[in-house]
C-alpha cells in the first residue's frame, strides 16, 4: 500500500518564500544596476566601480556560515528577520552615502546588503524543510521563478525612482529598498517551519566539514553552483558600464538587465521537472554549455542585440547549474548536517563570486583603452570555470562515483 506524503505545509511555506523572492528579491535587482554606475559616480577610481557589488558578495560570503547557524539554533523566521532588517539598514546608510558623496560610506552599506542577500539565498533551502523528496526539486524551483517578478519590479522601480530626489543620483532607488524590508519583517511572521531539533548528547551530530567536502555528490554540488553562479556575476556585474561604455544609454542597460533576470528565473517553471525526467548530472551540463555560448555571444560583437542575446543566455545557464547544483546539495545531507552544509555551500559559493565581481571591474575598466576591450576581457575569463566545472561533472560521471540523488 502506497501512502501519499502531504505537502500542505510545504506549499503554504512555498507562497510566502515565492512572494518573498518576487517583492523583496527586487532590491538584489536595484542593487546590481545602480551598484557599477554609483561607484563610478561615487569612486575617486574608475577601476573600483564596482568594489561596492563585490562587498555586496563578500558581506553574503562571510555572513552565509553565520547565518546558517543562526537558522540552525533559532529556525528560518529568525535568519530571514535578520536579513530584512541588515537590508533596510544597509539601503538607508547608501541614501546617506549619495548624499555626503561618501564612497567609503557606500561601501559600507553594499556589505551590509550582503547580509540580506545571503538570508535571501537560503529561501531556496528552507522550501525543502517541510517538503517531501518527490517535491523538493519542484520547490526548489519554484521559489527560484519568484525572482521572475524581482526581474520586472526591480528595474522598473530603478527608471520610477532613481531621480525621485534629484539631484542626488541613485538614492530615490535606495529608498525605495527600505519599503521592501520593511514589507518583509511582516511577510515573514506568517512563514511556519519547524526549528531543527537540537542534538542530544551523546547522538551523532552528523559529518564534519573535512568528511563532507571529501563527498563526491556535495563536492560536485558546490563546484556546480560556485560556477554558475560566479560566471553570471562575473559577466552581469560589468554589464551596465560595457552597455553604457559602448554608447546606450542607462534605460538600456536596465532593460538588458531586466531580460537578463527575467532569463535567470523564467526556466525555473520547468527547471525541478527537467530534473525529475533527465536527472540532476543532465541539467548541470547542460547550464554549463549554455553559458559557454553567452559567452561565446558577447564576444562576437557589442551591437545592442549581442548584449541581449548573451545576457538572456547567461541567466538561462545560471539557472540550470545553481538549481541542478542546490537540489544535488539539498538530497546530499541528513537533517542534522543542515546547518553546516548550506553554510559551507554558500561561503564557498559567494567566496568563487566575490572573486569574480571583485575581477569583473578590473578586466572591465582596467584591460584596455575601451569599453570594447574590457568586455571581451571579461568574457574570455569565463573559460578557466567552464573548464573546472565541466571537468569536476565529467569525472563525477566516470569514475563510478555518479548517483543521481534525483
Amino acid at each position: 500500500m502506497t501512502h501519499t506524503i502531504d505537502d500542505s505545509l510545504a506549499k503554504r511555506n512555498l507562497v510566502i518564500l515565492i512572494t518573498a523572492q518576487a517583492v523583496l528579491g527586487a532590491q538584489m535587482a536595484i542593487s546590481f544596476i545602480l551598484g557599477g554606475l554609483a561607484g563610478q559616480y561615487l569612486s575617486p577610481n574608475p577601476c573600483l566601480a564596482t568594489l561596492p557589488i563585490s562587498l555586496i558578495i563578500l558581506g553574503s560570503m562571510l555572513s552565509a556560515p553565520v547565518m546558517s547557524s543562526i537558522m540552525q539554533k533559532y529556525g528560518r523566521r529568525a535568519g530571514f528577520h535578520l536579513g530584512v532588517v541588515a537590508g533596510g539598514l544597509s539601503a538607508a546608510i547608501q541614501v546617506y552615502a549619495l548624499y555626503t558623496q561618501s564612497f567609503q560610506l557606500f561601501l559600507v552599506g553594499g556589505f551590509l546588503t550582503g547580509i540580506y542577500m545571503s538570508a535571501q539565498g537560503f529561501y531556496r533551502f528552507a522550501a525543502t524543510d517541510t517538503a517531501s523528496p518527490e517535491f523538493m526539486p519542484k520547490a526548489i524551483s519554484w521559489v527560484m521563478a519568484g525572482g521572475l517578478l524581482a526581474a520586472i519590479i526591480g528595474p522598473q522601480l530603478v527608471k520610477l525612482t532613481q531621480d525621485a530626489l534629484a539631484p542626488v543620483p541613485f538614492a530615490g532607488a535606495y529608498l525605495t529598498v527600505i519599503a521592501l524590508n520593511i514589507f518583509g519583517i511582516f511577510l515573514f511572521m506568517a512563514l511556519k517551519i519547524p526549528k531543527p531539533k537540537p542534538v542530544e548528547a551523546g547522538q551523532p551530530s552528523g559529518r564534519t566539514i573535512g568528511q563532507l567536502l571529501r563527498t563526491p555528490q556535495i563536492a560536485v554540488a558546490i563546484i556546480s553552483s560556485m560556477v554558475a553562479y560566479s560566471l553570471m556575476n562575473l559577466v552581469m556585474t560589468s554589464t551596465p558600464l560595457a552597455v553604457v561604455g559602448c554608447g546606450f544609454e542607462t534605460d538600456q542597460a536596465a532593460d538588458i538587465v531586466s531580460a537578463h533576470v527575467l532569463a535567470m528565473y523564467m526556466p525555473s517553471f520547468f527547471t525541478g521537472y527537467f530534473i525529475n525526467w533527465f536527472g540532476v548530472r543532465k541539467v548541470i551540463a547542460a547550464g554549463l554549455v549554455i553559458l559557454g555560448a553567452a559567452g561565446i555571444t558577447a564576444l562576437n560583437g557589442v551591437e545592442i542585440e549581442n548584449f541581449y542575446a548573451a545576457l538572456i543566455l547567461l541567466g538561462i545557464g545560471w539557472n540550470f547549474g545553481f538549481i541542478g547544483g542546490t537540489t544535488m546539495l539539498a538530497a546530499s545531507h541528513k537533517p542534522e548536517e543542515r546547518g553546516r552544509v548550506q553554510g559551507l555551500n554558500d561561503f564557498l559559493v559567494f567566496g568563487m563570486v566575490t572573486l569574480a565581481s571583485l575581477s569583473s571591474g578590473g578586466l572591465m575598466n582596467c584591460s584596455g583603452g575601451s569599453a570594447q576591450e574590457g568586455w571581451q576581457a571579461v568574457n574570455l575569463a569565463m573559460l578557466p570555470l567552464l573548464a573546472l566545472a565541466g571537468g569536476a561533472l565529467l569525472w563525477f560521471a566516470i569514475s563510478g562515483k555518479d548517483r543521481d540523488p534525483v
